[in-house]
């Protein structure tokens, strides 16, 4: 019985998942104005993390390698490049909340 909730809990978050990544893009396909702020933020997020993974470090200790066999220059520089992209995307945040209150507040 736990077998089969499980598989229709797997089978629903799926459903859940496509509709949330489908809906909004046939809704953008009628609306193009949408659709082109929509790739300018897909196009800035691809080009800050350019810049995050070109910033970061491909350092990987020795540890991790005895550990992880799997862990690779490539892999921590990617890993770098998102966390890196995450502060700047979060300090982005912080500054358009502070802005927005300070502004709010004067107005």
């Amino acid at each position: 019985m736990i077998n089969i909730l499980l598989y229709l809990a797997y089978f629903l978050a799926i459903i859940a998942t496509a509709g949330a990544i489908l809906m909004p893009i046939i809704n953008a396909i009628g609306q193009p104005k949408i659709l082109v702020k929509t790739v300018g933020g897909i196009i800035v997020l691809l080009v800050l993390f350019l810049i995050s993974y070109g910033l970061s470090g491909n350092e990987v200790l020795s540890s991790y390698i005895a550990t992880n066999k799997d862990m690779s220059a490539g892999l921590s520089k990617f890993v770098g490049g998102s966390l890196t992209l995450t502060y700047i995307v979060g300090f982005i945040a912080i500054v358009g909340i502070v802005f927005s209150e300070v502004y709010n507040a004067i107005k």
